[in-house]
């Protein structure tokens, strides 16, 4: 799976990333259809303690899932919107194979 990151106005670290791609490669036990992964990573600038935000699209056969999450951190935040993600594949997955 080709994946693209994206950080908004600010560096990522390789260790940010090496995380972001190792749970991504997890996505492709429950769906081996997926083509590529697109993540962009934004801080906003409010003065909350939620201030990180991760988007993360996944392209599949003839569609995108697509996923928004903010938390505390961008790695909790990859692990709310990866378990997310497996249920919008499995879903998918379980829809096409009602069509077939």
């Amino acid at each position: 799976m080709k994946t693209e990151i994206q950080s908004i106005h600010f560096k990522a670290d390789q260790k940010l990333v090496d995380y972001i791609e190792k749970k991504l490669r997890k996505l492709k036990t429950y769906y081996d259809g997926i083509i590529d992964a697109k993540v962009f990573l934004k801080l906003d600038n409010n003065n909350s303690r939620d201030n990180k935000q991760i988007e993360i699209k996944i392209h599949v056969q003839n569609q995108s899932i697509f996923k928004t999450q903010t938390s505390q951190s961008f790695e909790a935040a990859t692990d709310m919107c990866i378990d997310a993600l497996k249920t919008q594949i499995k879903r998918y997955k379980e829809k096409l194979s009602g069509v077939l």
